[in-house]
């Protein structure tokens, strides 16, 4: 009797585990608009934040605030953006001492949502002494999950 209970607690714990769904990443594609620092000393007003451009009224007042000081835009990839497909991501670290800092991201989905993991990269050893604020700007196909973000040190 003590063996036929096992046996079958053992196969409902295993059929149980066989029928949960599995939420796979997948990486997405993104197409770079930017990377790179602001060199204004935090004269731009941009606060360290991660954030979704949807509409093109929010993607101009971003640029506007990000050419504020110096014309950064100039070298972005594209500024023109098809809002109807696309949306934007941009992440913005607090203002930094020195230079040597960038960012990395990496996006992936699954059923839940996507998921930008951004990691923050030190200088190695002497960086100039200016003040910057990194940031990472991409364009993303729209979609009709939530976009998340997570630090990662990878």
């Amino acid at each position: 009797m003590r063996n036929t209970m096992l046996v079958i607690v053992l196969l409902v714990t295993f059929a149980c585990k066989t029928n949960m769904k599995t939420s796979k990443s997948e990486t997405i594609q993104s197409t770079l608009i930017a990377k790179g620092n602001l060199y204004g000393s935090g004269a731009e007003g941009i606060n360290a934040q991660n954030r979704v451009v949807s509409n093109q009224n929010d993607w101009d007042a971003l640029i506007t605030k990000m050419n504020l000081v110096n014309t950064v835009t100039s070298s972005f990839s594209e500024v023109e953006i098809d809002f109807v497909n696309f949306d934007v991501v941009a992440v913005f670290v607090e203002v930094k001492g020195s230079g040597g800092y960038s960012l990395d991201l990496n996006l992936t989905k699954n059923s839940e949502n996507i998921v930008v993991a951004i990691k923050q990269n030190a200088p190695d050893g002497l960086s100039t002494s200016v003040m910057t604020q990194p940031f990472y700007i991409v364009k993303v196909r729209k979609s009709n999950v939530p976009i998340i973000f997570t630090k990662t040190n990878e």
